[in-house]
């Protein structure tokens, strides 16, 4: 999945947006692009996966607004 984080500014907030997926997803691959501002959010197969709003709440939880730009096909 990715996402467009405009908020994202600097290491420390790739930092904070890694930990925040990690936390409710802890094998996800995290991959910031600060010049873009996007963040692409891989290998989610598991028994329960993570859905796109639920990245988002957790992004929204610690000050980052993020909208969906590509779903896992």
């Amino acid at each position: 999945m990715k996402f467009h984080v405009p908020d994202m500014t600097c290491n420390h907030c790739v930092q904070s947006i890694t930990k925040a997926v990690q936390s409710i997803q802890p094998e996800a691959v995290v991959v910031c692009d600060l010049t873009q501002h996007m963040v692409e959010i891989g290998d989610l197969a598991q028994a329960a996966p993570v859905t796109p709003e639920q990245l988002i709440e957790a992004l929204d939880e610690i000050g980052f607004e993020a909208t969906l730009v590509q779903a896992n096909a």
